[in-house]
């Protein structure tokens, strides 16, 4: 039988290496910890990705999270949030200041704690499923 070779070869090059799993990455970006070996801090700051990870050395400069993790925070809180406001006055009668004093401090607070996690886990599925120069191990390109 005949080799393949040309665009119909199987790729066995550098980006072709094996499976990184997703489900481990995920939880280790939850607490912001580098998804490759889960000992080193993923943020310097509060949203700040390090260049690479202070452990391991994986690289961290080309991730692309952008505006993903405020789009999921928002969609998180919101969902949270609504049908809670709408219980509460509906079953309480509150005052309007207070329903709108005590809800605007849980989504403040709801959403500090959620935008950083939400930040490392998005940066730990495009680093295990090898999206945007994540494809090749301890490479700084």
């Amino acid at each position: 039988m005949p080799e393949l070779t040309g665009p119909a070869a199987p790729d066995t090059g550098p980006a072709f290496q094996e499976e990184r799993a997703l489900r481990p990455a995920m939880l280790r970006g939850w607490r912001r910890r580098c998804p490759n070996c889960g000992a080193g801090q993923m943020l310097r700051s509060y949203l700040k990705v390090r260049e690479t990870c202070p452990v391991c050395g994986e690289a961290f400069h080309h991730h692309r999270a952008d505006d993903g993790p405020a789009y999921l925070t928002i969609l998180i809180v919101g969902h949270l949030m609504a049908p809670l406001i709408l219980y509460a006055f509906t079953a309480y009668r509150p005052d309007p200041l207070v329903l709108a004093t005590v809800f605007s401090v849980g989504t403040v607070a709801l959403s500090l704690y959620l935008l950083p996690r939400l930040k490392g886990v998005i940066v730990a599925i495009q680093w295990s499923r090898r999206m945007h120069g994540f494809g090749n191990a301890r490479d700084d390109d």
